[in-house]
């Protein structure tokens, strides 16, 4: 009786309408805290619910290992790359988050889904009836080494998924790095201090590239330099073969300072955290058009 009372679909007559059965049948493979969720959605239409509801769908249909990650995710967590979801098991799950929280997704929005992240803040919007938020946008290496200021083979950012909130990317140890041979003898250890320089790159790729208006105006690669760290700590050394996952989300954006939050893992283990990352950064600035050249007197035909 007390489930039926806390239970707004069932609380008139204690019994559970024809809907509300559909609903369980729905999510029978769901685990009970987030059937109740969705039923108490139904009901109230509580925004708050919903990332339980979300989550809980995508975690349905996952395998062990990575139902165990995304239940410790952050929202960079990419569905397909890391939780390794398939595009057509990925679209069972949507089909099955439209049917449960009533909204509609179509093939191009669902595209633009790479991360928990993602995914969290766009369902938020729908429900909310809010336009749709801007999408994150990946950047191969091809993209990445095209428009920064460091290159290889000083360049520790390989891939990047950049949103208006946060950047994510990975460098691989190859073990080929020059300075891996001196750090140390017959020991490769990849250095803190390069660590920490991955993390700065990856701010710069935030101030050149995230799709955010938070900066009104295009920043100059020219112009970006480090200017401090602090609550640096590594929790894990790291070593060739190791794929360093980076993010970092901006904090304090305001030219001509940028400060960011950074954090690395390899697989779930935490490998270093750096709790600001200072930038300091200009606008770039338009070369002055030149001016208009003065029209010519037409010439004097010579005399026949």
């Amino acid at each position: 009786m007390a489930s039926a009372t806390n239970n707004p679909s069932t609380a008139q007559s204690g019994v559970p309408t024809p809907e509300e059965t559909q609903l369980r049948e729905s999510l029978k493979r769901c685990s009970p805290a987030v059937v109740e969720a969705a039923v108490r959605y139904r009901a109230t239409k509580d925004v708050q619910l919903v990332p339980t509801v979300v989550l809980g769908i995508i975690e349905r249909f996952l395998e062990p290992g990575a139902a165990e990650r995304l239940r410790h995710a952050d929202d960079d967590v990419r569905v397909i790359e890391d939780l390794g979801l398939d595009s057509l098991t990925l679209m069972e799950a949507v089909i099955l988050i439209e049917e449960v929280v009533q909204i509609s997704i179509n093939n191009d929005e669902l595209r633009s889904l790479r991360t928990v992240g993602d995914i969290k803040v766009f369902i938020d919007h729908k429900v909310r009836g809010l336009p749709p938020p801007q999408p994150s946008k990946y950047l191969p290496l091809e993209q990445v080494a095209a428009v920064m200021p460091q290159q290889p083979p000083f360049l520790f950012v390989r891939e990047a998924t950049l949103s208006s909130a946060w950047a994510t990317g990975t460098y691989t140890i190859t073990g080929d790095e020059t300075f891996l041979a001196g750090h140390f003898k017959d020991n490769p250890i990849f250095p803190a201090s390069i660590m920490l320089e991955a993390l700065g790159q990856l701010a710069v790729l935030y101030l050149l590239e995230a799709p955010s208006s938070q900066l009104g105006a295009p920043v100059d690669p020219k112009t970006i330099f480090f200017t401090g760290a602090e609550g640096v700590r590594c929790h894990r050394v790291c070593r060739p073969g190791d794929v360093l996952k980076l993010s970092v989300k901006p904090k304090r954006l305001r030219m001509p300072l940028a400060t960011f939050e950074g954090h690395i893992r390899v697989g779930q283990e935490r490998a270093a955290v750096a709790e600001e990352v200072s930038l300091t950064f200009g606008f770039l600035v338009e070369a002055p058009k030149s001016a208009e050249p003065a029209p010519q007197a037409a010439s004097t035909p010579p005399a026949s």
